[in-house]
Parts: C-alpha cells; structure tokens; sequence
C-alpha cells in the first residue's frame, strides 16, 4: 500500500483551469509562515508573488518593516551628487599643485636667465627709467640721512645756547659789576637760541617731506616694480614652455598640451602687459610729483640756511609763514588727544 507522503500545506501551490496561480493559497502561506516565527525577533515581513508560466516578468520579493501586521514600503532612488558641492582640501591641493608648478617654471627661468641659456624680454625705455628710479632712491636717503644728522647736532648746538644764555643772565644778576657785558652774551645766546630753534622747525619740515617722498611713494613705486618684474618672469617661463612644445612633434598626445600651454601664456601675458602700463603710469606721476616736492623743499632749505647765517631773523621767521610752518614752543608739551577733543 503506498503511503501518503507528508505534504506541508505551505508547500502546495493551487493553479485555476487555466493556468493561472491561486492567490488565496499565496496568502495562507504567508500567514502560516508568521505563526511559525517566534515573536520578538523583529524581522521584516517577506511576500513571495508569483506569476504566470507565460510571463515575461520576474519574480518580486518586497521587504517591508513589520509594524502591527501591517506593512510599509522603503522607497530608494538613485543617489545625486551635485557638482557644486566641492572638497575644500581638494580645493587647496590643487591650489598648492599649482603654486608649485608656477614656482618651479620660474625658477628654472631664473637660473636660465643667470647661466646665460634663457632669454629674456626686455623693455629698455621702462628698464631704463627703473635703473634710474632706483639710483635717485639710494641718493635721496643719503642726503636724508645727513639732513637728520644736520638736526641732531643744530639741536644739540641750540640746547647748548639755551643753557649759556641762562648762565650769562644769571651771572648778570649776581655780578654789578660786569651786569651789562653778561646781559650783552645772554640776549645774544637767547637770540641764537631762538633762530636755531626756527632753522631746526624748517630743517625738519625738509626731513619730512623727504622722507615721505623715499620711504613711501618710490617705494610704494617700487612695490609695483617689483610685481612687474615677477610678471615678467612669469611671462618668459610660460613663454619657453610654449616655444619648446611647438618644436616638438604634434600628435594627440601633445596637442592638448599646447593648447593648455598657450592660454597660459595669453593670461600671463596680459598679466604682463597690465603690469608695464601699471609701472609707466606710476614712474610719470612719480616724476611730477618729486619734481614739485623737491623745488619746494630745496628752496627753503636755501632760504632758512641763508636767512640763519646771515643773521636775518624777519627773513627766517618769514620763511617758514611761506611754508605754513609752526614752531613748537619750547618748553610746552603737545595736547592730550582728550584736550584736543
């Protein structure tokens, strides 16, 4: 007698007349297989749809959290990365590539241009008028620099007087018999005091105006040399690149590169032509403006020297009216910055 093989009814899968799968089995199968599981274990509830022989489609397994016999659906799409969102330390490594990059281009041409090997382009009118700049430059801090020596020591001299005038009047006082020569030598100490005191007002005037012409405006002239010249350096690296490029072969391979290599070359050298304009425009103001600083100063430097030696003291007090000069009263601190207020 055969025997009935166990047969499990989650096992059994119902067909229609025609062909079709029973659903209402499906769903036992499902609800069978719930029971069967211990409760507690949190596993998401699985559903198995099956179709029909003829079908095109696959099967569908559909994994949803199991909440309360209920189930919901996790929907997932395909993730976007947005091209504006970039890496800030990727940013700054292609920042340092590059640097590096520029800085070994330049420095190669440094030492080409000091071996004699690279050549280099060079404006000589503009170089010309700089070589000059610089020249009147190291000039213009040696007579500043004798002009603050000329200070020191009339300072030292007028303090000097100052002390003898007030010894002359106090032995005038002290001694009637000689009462009217000390009195001579105190009002002429006094008087040498007073005009070294005005000589030293314009003599510093000069100082400071010199000073501000060397150590601020041919140097700030001299900053925009600077940066034309590292331009130029720039200019000339990238230039030698492009020059060796082209007379290299011409392939696929290298044709990307001579084109990256020439609209480098175009930017650095507009970069250059920018900073040569810069540089001109800078030397003819400078020009202008030195030339007026200068006759100014010059002349009265002359006149105060003058005036002072000859003894002419209206003339010397004039003077510094002519250039809006005020004399510091001797003895009288400046005001607190709450006084001026």
């Amino acid at each position: 007698m055969a025997q009935e093989s166990p047969r499990n009814s989650a096992a059994e899968i119902a067909v229609t007349s025609n062909g079709e799968v029973d659903d209402s089995h499906e769903h036992g199968f499902n609800k069978d297989l719930k029971h069967s599981l211990p409760a507690g274990l949190g596993l998401s509830e699985t559903q198995i749809t099956s179709h029909g022989f003829d079908s095109t489609k696959e099967g569908v397994i559909e994994a949803g959290a199991y909440q309360g016999g209920q189930r919901t659906q996790t929907k997932s799409g395909p993730v976007i990365l947005a091209d504006e969102i970039k890496n800030p330390a990727m940013e700054k490594l292609e920042l340092v590539r590059k640097w590096s990059l520029n800085t070994y281009k330049c420095t190669r041409q440094i030492i080409s241009e000091k071996l004699g090997r690279g050549s280099r382009t060079v404006d000589l009118e503009l170089e010309a008028q700089i070589d000059i700049l610089r020249d009147n430059k190291k000039k213009y801090e040696n007579i500043l620099r004798l002009a603050q020596t000329l200070s020191t020591q009339l300072f030292q001299m007028v303090h000097t007087q100052r002390q003898l005038g007030d010894a002359f009047a106090d032995l005038s006082l002290k001694s009637l018999e000689l009462h009217e020569e000390f009195g001579y030598n105190a009002d002429t100490q006094k008087l040498l005091a007073k005009n070294g005191e005005t000589l030293l007002g314009a003599i510093n005037f000069f100082i400071a105006s010199v000073n501000t012409l060397v150590n601020k405006t041919i140097e700030d002239t001299l900053m925009t040399v600077k940066q034309y010249e590292s331009a130029r350096i720039e200019y000339d690296a990238y230039r030698t690149d492009l020059e060796e490029l082209n007379l290299g072969p011409r392939d696929a391979n290298t044709l990307p590169k001579i084109e990256q290599s020439q609209h480098l070359f175009q930017a650095h050298k507009e970069k250059y032509d920018k900073m040569r304009n810069d540089v001109s425009i800078k030397l003819k103001f400078l020009e202008e403006n030195k030339v007026k600083v200068l006759h100014n100063q010059l002349v009265l430097f002359h006149n105060a020297i003058a005036a002072y030696f000859a003894g002419n003291q209206k003339q010397l007090e004039q003077t510094l009216k002519q250039f809006h000069i005020k004399l510091k009263t001797p003895g009288v601190d400046a005001p607190s910055w709450l006084e001026e207020q």
